[in-house]
């Protein structure tokens, strides 16, 4: 068996089209032009990358963009009244903060600082206890994003996931968590492991669904991975090349895994893209949200 590749980048295409076209409906039909806010403290390499990106796409979607980029011994009680301005700007739609932070900001702080309606990272502890307490009919409030991208890639890879044998590798607030919770409300049943789960490779070959996410290069290996299952490979680790460049990979043992999985999404390629799309999309319902209408259908 070798797995069909699951297409991130494809995929996130499409959305971020769908979403230039929610956009263009929103102008078109309420005058209202969604507005995402991204905060940036300190020069991190890989941040401003991601900053730069987002900065990219947001307008290419039709959006309009608010950069605001702050030196990294900004006091976190500047911060904290760039976010209050923010919060109080009908403009302004989303407000996401990249992280990581400097060291002498509390992360958590800033984070519960920000409107819930904004949290288009949905990271504050509203949404997630929301998430939590969600019922099975739309989400009508910001969900992590790269969970999301996630759940789409899968349902779209496989249809229902109703039944279906899950196994979440990682329990982050930034993936793990919110995304047990996604899979729960699919009607899966769903194990939170991590690395002190006991025969974490046994387990993991039950999965009929495994979403890797601790950040740990290819700590999944191909025996780990069950017959016929679908793998969503979130990690990202840069290893260095002989070359002297670096080259990226993820928590699977790609190769390995590819060789049983049914389909398996690669690094890079894979949920990557899915992130900053679905981060514009959760500013577009946020917009639609703060004009009284429903989801748009994407």
């Amino acid at each position: 068996m070798t797995a069909s590749i699951i297409d991130g980048k494809a995929y996130a295409a499409g959305l971020r089209a769908r979403v230039a076209q929610g956009v263009a409906g929103l102008k078109a039909g309420k005058g209202i032009t969604p507005g995402l806010a991204v905060v940036l403290v300190g020069d991190d390499p890989a941040s401003q990358v991601y900053v730069r990106s987002k900065t990219r796409l947001v307008a290419e979607a039709g959006m309009t963009g608010f950069d605001h980029r702050l030196p990294a011994n900004t006091p976190q009680a500047d911060l904290l009244a760039l976010v209050a301005r923010l919060n109080a700007d009908p403009a302004v739609h989303g407000i996401l903060v990249q992280l990581p932070l400097p060291a002498h900001i509390d992360s958590a702080h800033v984070i519960a600082a920000i409107d819930p309606a904004k949290d288009v990272d949905g990271l504050s502890a509203t949404n997630a206890g929301r998430l939590v307490q969600a019922g099975s009919g739309p989400l009508d409030f910001p969900v992590a994003c790269t969970p999301l991208g996630c759940l789409m890639l899968l349902k779209d890879s496989l249809g229902s996931l109703a039944g279906a044998d899950a196994v979440v590798v990682g329990r982050s607030v930034l993936v793990g968590k919110p995304m047990a919770q996604l899979l729960v409300r699919e009607d899966c049943t769903v194990t939170l492991a991590h690395s002190r789960t006991r025969d974490l490779p046994g387990l993991c070959r039950r999965a009929d669904i495994l979403v890797a996410a601790t950040g740990r290069a290819q700590m999944v290996k191909g025996d780990w991975v069950k017959p016929g299952a679908t793998v969503i490979d979130v990690g990202i680790t840069r290893v260095d090349r002989p070359d002297g460049k670096q080259r990226l990979i993820g928590d699977v043992d790609f190769e390995a895994a590819s060789a049983v999985a049914r389909a398996i999404t690669p690094v890079p390629g894979g949920i990557g893209p899915m992130t900053i799309a679905c981060l514009l999309h959760n500013t577009l319902q946020a917009a639609r949200r703060a004009a009284g209408l429903g989801p748009a259908a994407i």
